[in-house]
C-alpha cells in the first residue's frame, strides 16, 4: 500500500518501518531486531519470543538467562494469533523483545535504564560469539506461553465497570487459580477467575494496554528444546 498524507500517523509509521528493516516475511529482512520497551505492569525482566521454533532466539534467551542467573529474567512466548500485535520484531526473521517495568510512563528509573543495558549487551555478546563460530550446545528453555488474552468487565455500552483485583495486581508471573480473585468492581464485587485450571498472568494492569481491551495475558509454562548450534565461516 503507497503512503498517503490522509494515513493515519501509526499504519504511515509501520509501513516506514517495514520498509526500513522488512519487508517483513522476505530474504531482505533484517536478520535480527532487538526491540526495547518498558512496561507499567510489574514484569521485572522479560525476554519475548514470537516463535517456539527458532533454535538461534532459544539458545540466545538461553545464553542471556545464563549470564545474567542472578537478574532473574522470565520468558514470554507470543506465538498464538489471539495474542499477538505489531512490533518491531515482528519484521526481522530473529528477534527479541524486551519488557522491563514497573516503570511509569514518562519516567526514567535507574535501575530499569541498568538492566536494560545488561541485557542488550548480554544479547550483543551472544551475536558476536555466534558470528566468530563458537558453537553452542543443545538447550533446553523453560518458558510461559500466552494463550488468551482477558479484557476488564464492561457494562452493556462497553465502560468498562472493574479494576484489577488488590490480590492481583503486581503479580505478574504468579499463578492464578480458579476461583482467585481478578477484578474488583467499582460496586465493591470480587469477580474471580473462572478458569478450569491454574494459569500465570502478565501484563497485568498495562496502561498501554487499555485501549487493547486487555486486562492481562494469561500463560501456561512449558519447556522449549534447541538443536547445537554453530555459524559456517566462509
Amino acid at each position: 500500500m503507497p503512503l498517503s498524507d490522509s494515513m493515519p500517523y501509526e499504519v504511515k509509521r509501520a509501513q516506514e518501518i517495514n520498509h526500513l528493516f522488512g519487508p517483513k516475511g522476505s530474504e531482505n529482512a533484517y536478520d535480527f531486531v532487538l526491540d526495547l520497551h518498558n512496561t507499567t505492569s510489574n514484569m521485572g525482566n522479560c525476554l519475548i519470543m514470537k516463535t517456539s521454533k527458532d533454535d538461534f532466539t532459544i539458545q540466545m534467551i538461553h545464553y542471556m538467562k545464563n549470564t545474567l542467573i542472578h537478574d532473574n529474567c522470565q520468558v514470554l512466548l507470543l506465538e498464538n494469533p489471539e495474542v499477538q500485535y505489531g512490533a518491531i520484531r515482528t519484521v526481522a526473521k530473529h528477534s527479541v523483545g524486551l519488557e522491563i517495568g514497573p516503570q511509569p510512563q514518562g519516567v526514567v528509573k535507574a535501575n530499569i535504564l541498568e538492566n536494560m543495558r545488561k541485557l542488550v549487551n548480554s544479547a550483543l555478546d551472544f551475536a558476536h560469539f555466534y558470528n566468530e563460530g563458537k558453537e553452542f550446545p543443545p538447550c533446553t528453555l523453560d518458558v510461559y506461553r500466552a494463550f488468551e488474552k482477558v479484557d476488564y468487565p464492561r457494562d452493556s455500552e462497553g465502560q468498562i465497570i472493574g479494576i484489577i483485583h488488590p490480590q492481583l495486581q503486581d503479580n505478574d508471573w504468579k499463578q492464578l487459580k480458579p476461583g482467585d480473585p481478578s477484578f474488583l468492581t467499582l460496586g465493591g464485587k470480587t469477580i474471580p477467575y473462572n478458569g478450569s485450571s491454574a494459569v500465570y498472568p502478565v501484563f497485568v494492569n498495562e496502561a498501554a494496554y487499555y485501549e487493547k481491551e486487555s486486562a492481562f495475558l494469561l500463560t501456561e509454562k512449558i519447556t522449549l528444546k534447541a538443536n547445537s548450534m554453530k555459524v559456517s565461516k566462509t
